[in-house]
């Protein structure tokens, strides 16, 4: 996913070199990847066309995050790394939201499967 581009792929809406200085990077949980950006990355060109930007990702090796770098026009990059932002944010909560549900439903039918912390 995270593969550097070669000028040919290089989106018609960003303009090089301007628009190759100066990315916007924030980081991801690495878990969050497929939810957020496709399997196999296979949302990207759509993120890309709508937010008119270009967007590589950079699995640091050292940690459970990948980082994400942004390509475009100033405006551009803000936008995006806000909308990417929001949607690893929302996505996120929905899984926690996934677990205490589930934990719940677990306590309810008195199943421990060790996911609450006072199991004794």
């Amino acid at each position: 996913m995270g593969a550097r581009r070669e000028q040919n792929d290089i989106p018609p809406w960003v303009k090089s070199p301007e628009d190759l200085k100066d990315p916007e990077v924030f980081q991801i949980p690495t878990g969050l990847l497929a939810t957020v950006f496709g399997p196999n990355g296979s949302r990207i060109p759509y993120l890309e066309q709508v937010s008119k930007t270009m967007l590589e990702l950079k699995i640091l090796e050292s940690s459970n995050f990948t980082e994400v770098v942004i390509y475009g026009s100033y405006l551009y990059k803000l936008r995006a790394k806000w909308m990417l932002q929001s949607l690893a944010e929302w996505h996120r909560q929905r899984q926690e939201r996934g677990m205490l549900r589930l934990e719940e439903a677990m306590n309810a039918l008195e199943l421990d499967l060790g996911f609450s912390e006072a199991s004794s």
